[in-house]
């Protein structure tokens, strides 16, 4: 049985959870906020929509299934998404690198 995907909030959603804050070709993960446990296109989604501030995932957390690829539905723990080089491990579509200028919002950093 095929499980369903994952719900995903945000501003103006596409199929692949590109949101209003972020469209590009690219931009096509969600991450499971550590603090309500729901996936968000973005940041700026989740303040917009949730009512609470977010939460980072601490380190010893990072096997922790949280970030969702929008092409293919699979779900990295934070450890993989930010070991995959910017590759979904499961279909081979690309994710913004630039992402990397936020981890900062969503993982602990050390």
């Amino acid at each position: 049985m095929i499980e369903p995907r994952p719900q995903v909030r945000g501003v103006g959603l596409d199929a692949q959870t590109r949101c209003a804050h972020y469209n590009s070709p690219i931009d096509i993960i969600a991450i499971k906020m550590k603090c309500c446990g729901s996936y968000y296109a973005c940041k700026d989604c989740h303040d917009a929509l949730a009512g609470h501030a977010v939460e980072v995932w601490p380190h010893r957390e990072w096997d922790t299934p949280a970030v969702l690829c929008g092409a293919c539905g699979l779900e990295l723990t934070v450890r993989q998404y930010l070991a995959c080089s910017n590759v979904c491990p499961g279909c081979g579509a690309r994710f913004n690198p630039g992402c990397r200028h936020h981890y900062h919002f969503y993982f602990e950093t050390i």
